[in-house]
């Protein structure tokens, strides 16, 4: 009997040795690459930066979804901006890649041998692209449409969202800067960043220490009121200037001091009221327009009588998410929140909007029981989602048809272009992860991430929480980053 079992053993050995088991879907060389670069990131983890903080990283292969290395993969972390990868995905389930805002000029009145005899409503509902030279547009194609006087008021509408302006976990400290600007169905942008709600303010020096500093808006609207107290001081004197806005105003105040030989000092300052700022520029371009005009600007609802006279449309959505994702635009992710409310829930809200990409995310596959969304930009601290659950996302959603749309949303690491690296241009150069990384950005204080695709096969979220030294978490991501493209590329 011992002999007969002894005889089995050897021969089972044998048996093995020659047919290794069939269970195993990697090679010996894959599993020693896997090992490599588990040791790889948990040597990068054990960084003393990192000390008392948490480190959640999730990596996945971009064809199977198998779990490729995991660290605290399964707890809730604050993600950043990175939950504009949910919104961004929501938005273009949601809304459809072609999806054009619209904003209208109606009238209650007639038109009749070029005089406009009615009030004159300007209709916002939603697009955040909104620039001087669009409301020039609508002023111009007014006047082709045969309107050269207006007997009545400016009217601006932005009831096509909820009065709500500023999300729930917004901080009081971030209401007067640009990512924290009111989100209002009628608003406006300075420049091609569409920073919706937001005047940029420049300070140039005087020509002599002394002089008042030289204080300019764009666009220039007569809504916002400028208090200048800097001056200009020599230049061997220190000069610090700050500009913030007195809450519950549009008054801007800028106070201190500038250097004679600097060369300005540039901000984007969040407006009190987006609708009465988007309508004085309105009544300017009605004015560079030559259609005159005498009545007020009023803010309340179009009648529903009211005829349409002319509307313009915004660039489609596949276009805005580069500015949205590259730049990292929180005005344009809660836009989308409220305006996915709008159209499915017939509800401009974030409850409404936030509903709608919880149904997105549970039909992609995710427990949506298992996170929690607060808001659409990321700027809330109390959002919490498991970097497992963000890296299953973005494997899963590579099979949408709006995949590419949204792929190419994402900065690229490396690319000196800003609008195509956008928040990675100026990281990871030289290294293996340039041009090769794809992945959205996000930081808050106590909080960096970074989420998205390697080329060669991979998805990855890395979440870093509670850490104190702000400015070196960017580094541990990048190594990171950079370890995901070397095994990739070894792959």
């Amino acid at each position: 009997m011992k002999q007969t079992l002894k005889t089995g053993l050897v021969l089972l050995l044998l048996f093995v040795l020659i047919f290794p088991p069939l269970s195993s879907n990697q090679d010996v060389s894959a599993d020693k690459t896997n090992s490599n670069l588990s040791t790889e990131l948990n040597e990068i983890l054990s960084d003393e930066r990192l000390d008392g903080a948490i480190a959640g990283i999730s990596v996945r292969s971009a064809n199977s979804g198998e779990l490729i290395y995991e660290n605290y993969s399964e707890t809730r972390l604050t993600p950043a901006s990175n939950m504009k990868l949910f919104t961004a995905g929501a938005a273009l389930e949601t809304l459809g890649p072609d999806y054009r805002f619209t904003t209208e000029l109606l009238t209650d009145g007639e038109v009749k041998n070029n005089f406009l005899k009615g009030d004159l409503y300007l209709k916002g509902k939603g697009d955040p692209t909104l620039l001087k030279e669009d409301f020039d547009e609508l002023a111009h194609s007014l006047k082709g449409k045969g309107v050269h006087k207006i007997k009545g008021d400016l009217i601006g509408d932005n009831s096509w969202y909820e009065d709500e302006a500023l999300s729930q976990d917004l901080s009081w400290s971030d209401e007067d800067n640009y990512y924290g600007a009111k989100i209002s169905a009628l608003t406006a942008s300075p420049n091609e960043d569409y920073d919706a709600g937001t005047v940029i303010v420049e300070a140039y020096p005087g020509k002599h220490p002394g002089d008042p500093v030289d204080v300019r808006l764009s666009p220039s609207s007569d809504v916002i009121e400028v208090q200048n107290r800097a001056k200009t001081v020599s230049a061997d004197e220190d000069a610090e200037l700050s500009i913030t806005r007195e809450h519950g105003s549009n008054t801007i105040l800028v106070e201190g001091e500038v250097s004679v030989d600097a060369t300005r000092k540039r901000e984007w300052i969040a407006v009190w009221n987006p609708a009465e700022y988007a309508l004085s520029l309105m009544k300017q371009s009605l004015k560079d327009a030559g259609i005159q005009f005498k009545g007020d600007m009023v803010l309340r609802t179009t009648p529903k009588e009211a005829t349409l006279l002319v509307e313009k449309k915004s660039m489609p959505l596949s276009e805005l998410l580069i500015p949205f994702m590259k730049l990292s635009n929180n005005g344009h992710a809660e836009i989308f929140v409220k305006e996915m409310g709008k159209v499915k829930k017939k509800e401009g809200s974030w409850d409404a909007g936030l509903e709608v990409m919880n149904d997105f995310l549970e039909e992609v596959g995710l427990d949506t029981d298992e996170m929690r969304l607060r808001d659409g930009s990321g700027i809330s601290h109390v959002s919490l989602i498991k970097p497992n659950q963000l890296s299953d996302y973005l494997y899963r959603i590579q099979t949408k048809s709006w995949f590419e749309a949204f792929h190419y949303s994402l900065p690229v690491a490396g690319d000196v272009d800003r609008l195509e690296g956008g928040t990675l241009r100026y990281r990871m150069r030289d290294t293996a992860a340039e041009q090769i990384v794809h992945a959205k950005t996000g930081s808050l204080t106590g909080v960096s991430s970074l989420s998205g695709y390697v080329d060669n096969g991979l998805v990855f979220s890395i979440m870093l929480n509670q850490y104190v030294e702000e400015d070196d978490m960017k580094d541990i991501e990048d190594e990171i980053a950079v370890a995901l493209a070397t095994y990739a590329m070894d792959k």
